[in-house]
Formats: structure tokens, C-alpha cells, sequence
């Protein structure tokens, strides 16, 4: 599906984006793969170890839209992973995580629609799901913007789905690398949030794996979500800290003590497939009229029953202490 097509990632320096390279170059022979970011530094450091011919690098804000049109010229397909991600961030600097996940998400889809992209993808997050921090809350505008985008291509052939997943092993800013720092610093403690909190779980290949099935799968509107396994945060400190004291330090601002990626209110329009649940869309596309129980791969879903919720605290499937040391290279 990918070989000798263009295809850019936003925000594709991050550890996704980076992660997805690797996975594309491994497997498929692209035209040509942007990566599309803000930061010289971080580009410059990705060309040293991905630097195949199809490789572009663009300096550019996912906030200019003008810059986004230039670079989508003759683009295929496109991955937006750019986003504002840090919760207590958001909360402090509200109108900046705005422009970025909101703003941006408009600018992407109209460059999109402009240069006729045949595919979009755009990365959502558990958080976007009954949102109570500003990061959630614009992650679910974004993800509204990218589902109702398909009734803005008149004639055109682009389509829009999104991919929510939760928290990534070892991502960039993420848990497990704080706490593998304060091991290797001696620390006296590991500072754990809430002794009761969890979380939804993800390797970064996990990850990637579904966004480019998905490709093959979308027929535009779609919010798709894998089934994967919970963890709890203080299990999560015992396996990477087996030996430090754990301490309770208090919520952040912002934070929930469990994620949920498909909500109650939408159970009525939630699909569950084998490995993945669709949430689907809720207003009508006047394009086409899509059955959103089988997919572009013939794979069938089920309507849920309604109630349902796809909550990380009651989860059917939690990781050990063990399960949760060798996760990682899932």
C-alpha cells in the first residue's frame, strides 16, 4: 500500500514518527516520506540515522497553514502526530495547546483537502475521551474536526479517520524513562501519583502497527481503538524500581485516576472487532452511506451493548509486575 507513494508525518521527529519511519523504510519502498516539525535540532538529529533517498525534512508549524500546503504537494497519505501532549503544561499555557491541537488540526485537514491527499490519519489519545483537562479537550475538538472533515471534500477523494490509543511505553516525556532516571540517580523515592491510578498500555510498535493496518481498513470517519492491556501505576513503579520506596505524592493538575477510550454515550455507535473497537461516526456523511460493521478489509463488528465503556480501571486484561518488565519489547 505504501511502496512508491508519499507520505507525511507531522510532528514526525517525536517517538512515533520516529518509530514509524524505521517501520515503513523496513517494509515498504516509499516515494517519498516527509518528516514535517518545528524543531532544527531534533530534524537534525533524526537525518543522522534516517537518511534514505525518499527522506524530506521540513521545518514547519503545524500552526501555518501556508507552510502546510507547500509541503503536502503530491502527498498521499499523512500521519498528523503534532500535537501539545503534556497535561500540566496545557493547563498553565491553555490558548498555546489550543493553537496547536486545534488550529493545527483545522490547517491540516484544509492543506489536505487542497493538495487532494487520498489519506489522513490523525493521532487521538484516551484523554480526548470525556475530557476534564485542556489537553483532552482539544484532542476531542481535534478529533471532531478530523471526523466531520469528510463532509467538507465535496468531489474530492481525501478521507479523515483517527487512532486513540493510551499511554505509550516509553515514549518521550512519558513515565517509565522518570522513573528509570530516578533509579540510575539513587533517588531515596519513586513519586507515584495515586496508589489506585491505571492506565491503558502501548509499545510504540504496537502502536504504529495499528495506525498503518488501519490505512487499509478506514473508509473515512472512523475512531479506531486497540484493544490492549491496562496497567497499574504502582505495579508499574515496582517493576522499574523493584528496590526504591514508593511515595504518594498527590494528582497533578489535570490528571484522572483512570483513562477511558470508549465512553459510555457512544456505545450506541461503538463497534467491537477482534483486536479493536470503532467508534463511529455520529453525525450522517452525505458522500457515501457507510455500514461501519465491516471494513475496508471485510473484517465484521458488532454493535456493543449500550453501556458500554471501555474504561482502563476495569479492563479484562492488566499486565503482572513481570508482564509489565518484558511489555516493552512486545
Amino acid at each position: 500500500m505504501f511502496d512508491n507513494k508519499s507520505i507525511l508525518i507531522t510532528g514526525g521527529t517525536g517517538s512515533f514518527g520516529k518509530q514509524y519511519v524505521k517501520t515503513l523504510l523496513a517494509n515498504y519502498q516509499p516515494k517519498r516520506l516527509i518528516i514535517f516539525s518545528r524543531d532544527e535540532l531534533k530534524q537534525y538529529e533524526m537525518q543522522l540515522e534516517y537518511n534514505a533517498d525518499c527522506m524530506r525534512y521540513f521545518i514547519g508549524d503545524v500552526r501555518d497553514k501556508d507552510r502546510l500546503m507547500q509541503a503536502m504537494q503530491d502527498v498521499d497519505f499523512v500521519i498528523h502526530a503534532a500535537a501539545l501532549k503534556q497535561v500540566p503544561a496545557a493547563e498553565y499555557n491553555p490558548m498555546e495547546c489550543i493553537k496547536t491541537n486545534i488550529h493545527g488540526a483545522e490547517n491540516v485537514i484544509a492543506a489536505a483537502i487542497a493538495n487532494d491527499v487520498e489519506k489522513v490519519i490523525a493521532l487521538s489519545t484516551d484523554k480526548a475521551a470525556a475530557p476534564i483537562n485542556l489537553y483532552g479537550a482539544t484532542k476531542l475538538a481535534s478529533d471532531k474536526l478530523f471526523v466531520a472533515a469528510n463532509n467538507m471534500v465535496g468531489k474530492g477523494q481525501t478521507r479523515f479517520a483517527v487512532v486513540r490509543y493510551g499511554n505509550v511505553v516509553g515514549s518521550r516525556g512519558s513515565v517509565v524513562p522518570f522513573f528509570e532516571k530516578l533509579v540510575a540517580d539513587k533517588a531515596e523515592h519513586i513519586p507515584v501519583t495515586h496508589t489506585e491510578m491505571t492506565r491503558f498500555w502501548i509499545t510504540l510498535q504496537m502502536g504504529v502497527d495499528f495506525v498503518l493496518k488501519n490505512f487499509q481498513r478506514m473508509h473515512g470517519g472512523e475512531i479506531f481503538i486497540p484493544k490492549i492491556p491496562s496497567v497499574r501505576i504502582i505495579d508499574l513503579a515496582k517493576a522499574y524500581a523493584p528496590n526504591t520506596p514508593i511515595k504518594e505524592v498527590g494528582i497533578r493538575p489535570g490528571e484522572k485516576l483512570h483513562e477511558i477510550m470508549c465512553p459510555t454515550d457512544d456505545s450506541y455507535h461503538t463497534f467491537e472487532y477482534h483486536d479493536h473497537y470503532v467508534i463511529a461516526p455520529s453525525i450522517k456523511f452525505y458522500h457515501d452511506d457507510i455500514g461501519f460493521n465491516k471494513n475496508k478489509l471485510e473484517e465484521k463488528g458488532a454493535l456493543v451493548e449500550t453501556g458500554f465503556e471501555y474504561h482502563s480501571g476495569t479492563n479484562p486484561h492488566f499486565l503482572s509486575i513481570d508482564e509489565i518488565k518484558h511489555f516493552n519489547n512486545g
